[in-house]
């Protein structure tokens, strides 16, 4: 079909969908009904176009609507299988429409669709989990069909909440992401003079080792909770989790070091909380979709590893915008070889 909006016509038998069943292997117990409904209510349609339909009808070269689609991180599909709705033709007709207004560079544009595939994926899977959880305690069902029919009337509910709730905390993020830029000096969108922190659980490895899977997401709860807590109260941005370690920016050195103090503070153990270890660094750091980049960071991350537990260690420049704070105290310490740094010097922070 061409770009007038005429909708394609698919011949043949329904192809199978990506991670099913494929072509004459029997469904699984919970494919029919239930399953076609929960897709149905989350895709906006029938699956009933081909890649090269959805590319014809959105025209968009085909190579590049499926580099697209990859790097959104969705499975390699087959140019024969109708896996895709009306709503992939609208939103590859958006994506083209914005690249071509020039709001995404289209050198960039796969860049984009990587860093929202990736990001996105994450909240769908655990959004997906909870869905199928909430399923099971309602309808008490444990065979595939029970299952699937109670997570698709709990779909069909709370997919309209979600997704005002989502647009919700999206925006507010919006805007306290517009308010930083505007309020920082030109020629800074890209890189800025901030301070960049690690934290990670202290002994973690053998923690996980010797519990069981409730005790360790009780743990990784308490210790996500805590640290995204302290962060933002004290005017910190969360850049991201990995595993055991949170990785915090601030725009002032004050504002770090406060974040560091509450999470090493020496009552953590008495409120049922992980010991941390801490490390921190100052200087200019490359902003990119969302993340941190350069030597900065590297820094940060070698102090952390430096770090004693219960303490936070910072760099040189972070220890001198920090010594005429009189609500802090800086000990030098010796300097220690690591990865990337034969002579690293560091200062362990206290309160005063």
């Amino acid at each position: 079909m061409d770009s007038s909006g005429a909708r394609p016509q698919v011949a043949g038998p329904r192809a199978a969908r990506p991670g099913t069943a494929g072509p004459g292997t029997a469904p699984t117990a919970a494919e029919p009904g239930a399953t076609e409904r929960i897709e149905e209510t989350l895709l906006g349609g029938e699956r009933r176009y081909t890649r090269v339909q959805v590319s014809e009808a959105a025209g968009v070269d085909r190579d590049r609507a499926h580099q697209l689609w990859m790097a959104m991180g969705f499975a390699e599909v087959g140019d024969d299988e109708a896996v895709f709705t009306d709503g992939d033709i609208e939103a590859l007709r958006t994506w083209d429409a914005l690249v071509a207004s020039g709001t995404i560079a289209r050198e960039d544009e796969v860049a984009h669709a990587r860093v929202m595939g990736q990001t996105l994926s994450r909240l769908a899977e655990w959004q997906a989990r909870e869905v199928m959880a909430r399923a099971d305690t309602l309808t008490r069902d444990t065979d595939a069909p029970g299952r699937a029919a109670g997570a698709a009337d709990i779909a069909a509910t709370l997919l309209p909440v979600i997704e005002h709730l989502q647009s919700y905390v999206w925006r507010r993020h919006l805007a306290a992401a517009a308010d930083r830029i505007l309020l920082a000096p030109p020629g800074e969108l890209s890189a800025a003079t901030m301070t960049v922190g690690f934290a990670d659980i202290v002994g973690y490895t053998r923690v996980a080792r010797h519990s069981d899977t409730e005790d360790l997401a009780a743990l990784l709860e308490a210790f996500e909770e805590d640290t995204s807590e302290a962060v933002v109260s004290n005017h910190g941005r969360v850049v991201k989790m990995v595993g055991d370690e949170v990785l915090f920016v601030t725009d002032r050195p004050a504002d770090a070091a406060a974040i560091a103090l509450r999470l090493t503070s020496p009552d953590r153990d008495s409120k049922g909380l992980p010991a941390l270890r801490v490390g921190m660094a100052t200087g200019r750091v490359l902003t990119r979709f969302g993340d941190v980049y350069g030597p900065v960071v590297n820094l940060a991350a070698r102090l952390t590893s430096l770090a004693r537990p219960g303490t936070a260690l910072v760099d040189a420049e972070l220890a001198a915008a920090l010594r005429a704070d009189r609500r802090y105290r800086l000990q030098h310490r010796r300097p220690a070889a690591v990865r990337g740094y034969h002579h690293l010097r560091s200062w362990a922070l206290r309160p005063r």
